[in-house]
């Protein structure tokens, strides 16, 4: 038997264990966002630290402005990529409570009519239980064989779902020591339960809110309707302005950098058979939007967008008051692919705005901190060993996604520390992460600890 058979047979032989230690991580309350939730996610990572030194790990918490990092070294010397795999252990709040057919921090798994089953609790996809089947993956390979197939260093943070205000200067801080030859992130999903996903782009981010002033007060419709002008009116018209009838963002510039994917990729994608139909279905639409000469995947993952995300002006109580407002606001977001560059799509957005406003009005912006787009390089071993590994578990061809939205992450790992990531995941579209009742399928969590261990010994191969 192969030493990658035996450590298959070891997670599976372990995995009542692994998923008791689960367990012991989910009930704890790292709500990172909440001050009153500080002592739990210390809590957490002071957990995780001792979990990876009893397996074999060199690993400490690391105190940071806000919540610890933790930071984890198993280092043999072997030949083959030295990898950073990189998890968080804080969770989203709980909130609305009542929602909630069990206590959120009290793990359970439970047993869907389908027969299949599923762990429930606050971070048990997002991102404890994804998190949990790397550090158990290695526990099985340290176990069976006494080491690991090549050099990994882990980070897991703890307020990725507080917007990570201290991952900026801790990468900073540490490059020297956190810089590898590859990243590998299980922040992730698969294209669904059967079938695995590496997401290969993220889209990237910028946005800006505008605000519209005319007149010195509110004034009365009736006084001054049809003279004064009506910073709701001019709202309306720069967010009417912004697409052509054929779906096309009409901003000048705004395509530029925009990369069509290769022919292999997209006739992928139409293979996956995805209907977006059912997509708008699940939540009560029907009719899709966007470019119409695009398909639907497009639209979700290699195509840009201009989206308002909250517009208001003018009276907004109950019943009627007849007024003209002295101003309005709307909050934009720009969602960027390839090399489309933030900075400049921002520029022509304000000059866009600008334009439509009349002279006698003022505007004026507040922005929003924009990250560009990344994409994996589709000739990258890494990529392809992936692609092996995962098929050799799941038995099916590896489905390349796009992510609409973005990892911020993954951009730090390549703009601080050279990095490029292997996105690998496990969670489903119905993982209800952020809300309540969030679940991890138990097959996500034992094959994906599986899956890693291969990933492992694939990248360790020449």
């Amino acid at each position: 038997m192969s030493s990658i058979d035996k450590v298959l047979a070891r997670i599976d032989a372990n995995l009542d264990n692994s998923l008791d230690r689960l367990f012991d991580l989910l009930k704890i309350k790292s709500i990172s966002t909440d001050p009153a939730f500080k002592a739990p996610c210390r809590e957490a990572a002071e957990w995780l630290a001792k979990e990876l030194n009893d397996i074999g790990f060199e690993a400490s918490v690391r105190d940071t402005t806000g919540h610890p990092m933790v930071v984890g070294h198993r280092k043999s010397g072997k030949p083959g990529p030295h990898v950073l795999f990189y998890g968080h252990y804080d969770v989203q709040p709980v909130d609305p409570l009542n929602l909630w057919k069990r206590d959120p921090f009290d793990p359970a798994i439970e047993t869907k009519p389908d027969g299949s089953k599923i762990i429930v609790a606050r971070g048990s996809a997002d991102d404890k239980g994804q998190l949990m089947t790397f550090v158990e993956a290695a526990r099985a390979y340290l176990e069976e064989t006494g080491d690991l197939p090549l050099d990994v260093t882990i980070l897991f943070e703890g307020e990725e779902e507080s917007g990570s205000p201290s991952l900026h200067p801790f990468l900073d801080a540490n490059k020297d020591e956190l810089t590898c030859d590859l990243a590998l992130v299980c922040d992730t999903g698969m294209w669904d339960a059967e079938t695995p996903a590496i997401s290969i782009m993220l889209r990237g981010m910028v946005g800006d809110e505008v605000i519209v002033k005319a007149a010195s007060r509110d004034l009365h419709s009736g006084s001054y309707g049809g003279s004064a002008q009506n910073p709701n009116h001019i709202i309306a018209s720069i967010i009417a302005g912004l697409h052509d009838e054929n779906g096309k963002v009409t901003l000048p510039g705004f395509y530029d950098g925009v990369i069509d994917m290769p022919e292999e990729v997209t006739r992928m994608w139409d293979e996956l058979g995805f209907s977006v139909e059912e997509f708008l279905g699940d939540v009560g639409l029907k009719y899709p939007r966007g470019e119409k000469d695009r398909m639907p995947l497009e639209h979700l993952w290699t195509r840009p967008t201009v989206e308002v995300n909250g517009m208001w002006g003018g009276y907004q109580g109950a019943g009627s008051k007849t007024v003209i407002p002295s101003e309005a606001h709307a909050k934009f977001t720009f969602r960027l692919v390839g090399d489309q560059d933030p900075d400049k799509i921002q520029e022509a957005f304000r000059a866009y705005v600008r334009s439509k406003v009349p002279a006698d009005c003022t505007v004026d912006f507040i922005a929003k901190d924009g990250s560009p787009a990344l994409r994996l390089d589709f000739a990258m071993p890494a990529l392809e060993k992936g692609k092996k590994a995962l098929k050799a578990e799941w038995g099916k061809d590896v489905a390349l996604t796009g992510m609409g939205g973005s990892i911020p992450i993954v951009g730090d790992f390549k703009r601080k520390l050279g990095m490029d990531s292997l996105l690998i995941g496990f969670g489903l579209e119905d993982d209800q992460i952020h809300s309540p009742n969030e679940k991890y399928n138990l097959t996500s969590f034992h094959k994906g600890i599986r899956s890693w261990a291969r990933v492992l010994d694939e990248l360790a191969k020449d």
